[in-house]
């Protein structure tokens, strides 16, 4: 099922050409982000591949990726009432941490998440803006497994369709409001 105003949301974020640099096309999601029906939209949608068919929450927990997973999944979580983990990059989180490090186009970089965030048996659903690669949802998911929790599913806003994102993921439920 669609949710109501969906497709008006996903019109309001906003292509900046050449930015951050020459031949990038940026997808601003902030226009969308400060419209009250177009965010309740967004994150109904967001939050439908945690529920059943009869609309209850299947999932325990949902981790949003650093940074605007963070901005997405916490009212996601609100919505299914379940608890929100943030997925930070190295160094952020206080406490003992689980880390996965993977390969970007241009180095490497570390993902982190408390050890204690899941409960072995949890189910999750991640929630972030953009699938490109695949490698940061592809890290948070094992980070997800060195918990000893499932991966209910992923949620994103967009997918960046022309960089295979999805390939990386494997058999993961993967539920994208919006493919570019």
């Amino acid at each position: 099922m669609t949710e109501p105003g969906l497709d008006a949301a996903l019109a309001l974020i906003a292509d900046v050409p050449d930015f951050p640099e020459p031949g990038i096309l940026f997808k601003d999601i902030t226009p969308l982000l400060a419209d009250h029906s177009a965010l309740t939209a967004v994150i109904g949608a967001l939050a439908a591949p945690g529920r059943d068919a009869d609309g209850r929450p299947v999932v325990d927990k949902v981790l949003g990726m650093e940074s605007r997973g963070f901005i997405l999944g916490a009212p996601v979580a609100l919505a299914l009432g379940v608890g929100f983990v943030p997925v930070r990059k190295a160094g952020k989180l206080p406490r003992a941490t689980y880390a996965v490090s993977y390969s970007l186009e241009y180095g490497e970089a570390t993902l982190e998440v408390h050890q204690d965030a899941l409960q072995p048996g949890d189910r999750v659903l991640l929630v972030d803006d953009v699938l490109a690669t695949g490698g940061t949802a592809r890290a948070t998911v094992d980070l997800v497994g060195q918990c000893g929790a499932t991966v209910h599913g992923i949620a994103m806003l967009m997918e960046l369709g022309f960089l295979s994102g999805r390939d990386a993921l494997g058999d993961v439920p993967l539920t994208t409001l919006l493919t570019v």
